[in-house]
């Protein structure tokens, strides 16, 4: 089960009643934040959620509108007496950012590793959670992120009593552990099914449509990615500053036939955004308008 909340959907600027970019999941005690816009710590505490269990945070990019809560969020960590280790992963630059920005955090009680992404794609593995990140057309080096909770085949009962394996071995396998018996390396594909489908979020924000976009959100359980604009006539203007309007994105969602979509990242301009979705519908019915706040339990599917 990953627990998904859409903390902040506003673009470039906070606004009253919308936070800046920022989204949290959370699966088996560990939670993971993607963007830190300004707001982050209050939108966190609005949900009901917790800062402590927070040990990875990914960054898309280093416009303010993404990581200018970062500072704070430190601080708030520190306040609570943690001590584990938090990682951060970013474009190249991470590292230098960080320190800046820490200027006004200099002292944590944690030690924080800055993972910088070194090609077009990298892939992370986590505390449970499978990350990769894809560069997108944005004007500033850019990443999309998806996130998998991957879930092993079944274990084969009938195998592994056929191959007569000791049944104290067997927890041993399904942990994907080898084990040598009477002479024997036992291997975990002996006695293990093939890999059940899993759970496959993507997020992205400040792109242009992209392949790398179509191809890593390719059949995402959801699909949270940007919608600057809105109004058909500001195509001119989302190509200028490198975004997407409403349009493209749920042609993206198409294309990469994911089962639902949320739009988010919206210009502040953007005042009744729901009239807009009709239309947005008529291209991929199963989209929605991301909201603050906005929760879904992701369960594993039974095949």
């Amino acid at each position: 089960m990953l627990d998904v909340c859409l903390l902040g959907t506003a673009g470039m600027m906070p606004l009253p009643y919308r936070y800046l970019t920022s989204l949290m999941t959370r699966y088996n005690g560990s939670s993971l934040l993607t963007d830190c816009g300004e707001g982050t710590q209050v939108a966190i505490k609005k949900a009901g959620w917790s800062f402590h269990p927070i040990d990875i945070i990914c960054f898309t990019h280093y416009h303010a509108d993404h990581i200018s809560g970062l500072p704070g969020l430190l601080l708030t960590m520190g306040n609570a007496e943690r001590k584990e280790p938090l990682t951060l992963i970013g474009p190249k630059g991470l590292q230098r950012v960080v320190t800046a920005l820490r200027v006004i955090a200099p002292e944590l009680p944690f030690e924080v590793q800055c993972v910088e992404i070194t090609g077009p794609e990298q892939e992370f593995c986590l505390h449970g959670y499978h990350i990769r990140a894809f560069m997108v057309r944005h004007n500033v080096l850019c990443y999309g992120y998806t996130i998998e909770i991957q879930r092993q085949g079944r274990f084969c009962v009938e195998q592994a009593l056929q191959l007569h394996i000791p049944k104290n071995y067997w927890g041993v396998l399904q942990k994907g552990e080898n084990v040598t018996y009477e002479g024997r390396v036992l291997t975990p594909d002996l006695v293990m099914g093939p890999p059940r489908k899993g759970i496959k979020l993507t997020y992205c924000t400040d792109t242009r449509p992209a392949p790398s976009l179509v191809k890593n959100a390719a059949d995402s359980d959801l699909l949270i990615c940007e919608g600057m604009y809105a109004e058909p006539e500001k195509l001119v203007k989302a190509k200028q500053y490198k975004h997407m309007t409403f349009y493209e994105a749920a042609q993206v969602a198409k294309e990469a036939q994911v089962q639902e979509l949320w739009l988010t990242h919206f210009s502040p301009s953007l005042i009744h955004a729901e009239q807009y979705m009709p239309k947005v519908r008529e291209i991929f019915p199963n989209a929605h308008l991301g909201k603050d706040g906005k929760m879904v339990e992701m369960n594993f599917t039974e095949e």
